[in-house]
């Protein structure tokens, strides 16, 4: 197939991605070392997967102290559903980046 041609109707855009899904899928943010970051970021988490589990996860403060990297994993299930998140994260005034 060229890239000007489109993909048969039909075809599952799941087979074109990299990622299996369902997985786990480890997303990793940093944002000013404030109260209530974590929380929040959990939060947010949980409303892209409801059975996200705050307890996993990561926390690592910067060497100044003055930023804090977490790591949420979640269970992806979609490409949109990830895209989702990454785009909430990323607007949130609290996350400074996204990875």
């Amino acid at each position: 197939m060229s890239a000007f041609q489109t993909p048969p109707s039909g075809s599952d855009p799941r087979k074109d991605s990299l990622i299996e899904y369902p997985c786990l899928f480890p997303i990793k943010v940093m944002g000013a070392m404030v109260d209530g970051f974590a929380e929040t970021l959990a939060r947010v988490a949980q409303e892209f997967d409801p059975d996200f589990d705050a307890s996993t996860m990561e926390l690592r403060p910067s060497k100044g102290g003055n930023y804090l990297g977490v790591t949420l994993t979640i269970t992806a299930t979609s490409r949109e559903q990830l895209d989702g998140l990454y785009l909430r994260l990323t607007s949130h005034p609290m996350v400074k980046i996204v990875l």
